[in-house]
């Protein structure tokens, strides 16, 4: 795919580009929904290209996955109406938190990546669910993908050995997490009793095993 690198391709297209949208902004022309998607996409690839041509440019992936985002949404409107309006976020938001995992799956040693990456796919998640079902505990879905964003941190091998701290912000929003979307769905009675007998079982097992050691 050499056309991805040809600055002068892209240049023309940046030209041609700005040359319609000024047209549209004078009601000269009217272009079509689809049309914009299209040059949403164009442009993402743009970003993408950059960082085909020199790997320094990982940075290049964020915009252009945002951008891909924006046209899916713009497409998604025109294509799809009965469900774009629950998705918007989750297309926008969940683009761009996928260009901070690629980032990552790209070179390893970005393992920072995860985290905005996490975030960022969780608040499109919570979001799609928050139009789709008002008032289904969105709190407490937010603070299990925080968790799980954080679990995962420390759980992928890097070259310095495993993140073990990441278990400690994982475990506290896991359990808020769990906390908030019980009280949401009034399983508060069952969750509270449950949680004193897996602790009470593990303070036991516990002292067997140390004297069988």
């Amino acid at each position: 795919m050499k056309w991805l690198e040809s600055r002068i391709l892209w240049g023309a297209l940046l030209i041609i580009g700005g040359v319609l949208f000024l047209l549209q902004n004078l009601n000269i022309f009217e272009f079509g929904d689809l049309f914009w998607a299209a040059l949403f996409f164009l442009a993402g690839l743009f970003f993408v290209s950059l960082y085909r041509q020199n790997r320094a440019n990982w940075w290049a992936l964020i915009p252009g996955f945002t951008l891909f985002g924006v046209g899916a949404q713009i497409a998604a409107d025109r294509l799809i109406p009965q469900i774009a309006d629950y998705l918007g976020g989750l297309f926008v938001l969940g683009f761009a938190g996928l260009g901070f995992l690629v980032i990552y799956l790209l070179d390893r040693e970005n393992w920072w990546a995860i985290i905005p990456g996490g975030v960022l796919l969780n608040l499109g998640v919570v979001s799609a669910i928050g139009e789709a079902l008002p008032g289904s505990g969105t709190g407490g879905v937010f603070f299990l993908g925080l968790g799980a964003t954080f679990a995962l941190v420390a759980l992928v091998p890097t070259a310095s050995g495993s993140m073990k701290w990441a278990w400690i912000p994982a475990g506290i929003l896991l359990v808020m997490g769990a906390l908030i979307l019980a009280t949401a769905e009034k399983m508060m009675a069952y969750i509270g009793p449950a949680a004193l007998i897996l602790v009470g079982g593990y303070l036991i097992l516990r002292t067997f095993v140390r004297r069988e050691g």
